[in-house]
């Protein structure tokens, strides 16, 4: 998770969710953008940025939107430390896509909120030649979710 995004939960920068305080009605637009094997990216990226991201037939700067249909969950009892979590409702897919030169991660940032990052996932090394990548989405629970924050 970028420390940055941690520090603007608490200003309510972001949201997932309807959230009358902020007296919106919508929820933010999130993206996710793949990254190439040399990008540095880490808990210190603090916005959206094409330095290093993947380009190739069918991928669009900036990468796709990210499906937030799943409302994000607090939990707490007495003898659990409190949860919050969120997970896409839906996997981030690119479709139709050649992607020649290795990628191995993916930020997930507000468009609406100025590009503002979110979290930086890595994974394997990939190429795609004409076909489809899909980042699967995890369950969304106190213990799975993609985004979790949680009291000690």
């Amino acid at each position: 998770m970028c420390t940055s995004f941690m520090g603007e939960l608490l200003t309510a920068t972001h949201n997932f969710g309807v959230a009358p305080i902020r007296a919106v009605t919508t929820v933010d637009t999130f993206k996710a953008a793949l990254y190439l094997t040399t990008a540095t990216l880490n808990a210190s990226t603090t916005v959206y940025s094409a330095t290093g991201e993947v380009s190739g037939t069918g991928y669009t700067a900036g990468g796709v939107a990210v499906t937030m249909g799943t409302v994000p969950t607090a939990t707490n009892s007495s003898t659990t430390a409190g949860v919050a979590f969120v997970t896409p409702s839906a996997n981030i897919t690119y479709t139709t896509v050649t992607l020649a030169t290795a990628f191995d991660a993916v930020l997930i940032y507000n468009s609406t909120q100025s590009n503002k990052a979110v979290s930086v996932h890595t994974f394997g090394s990939q190429t795609i030649t004409a076909g489809t990548f899909a980042l699967t989405m995890p369950t969304n629970s106190t213990s799975l979710a993609l985004i979790r924050l949680a009291t000690t």
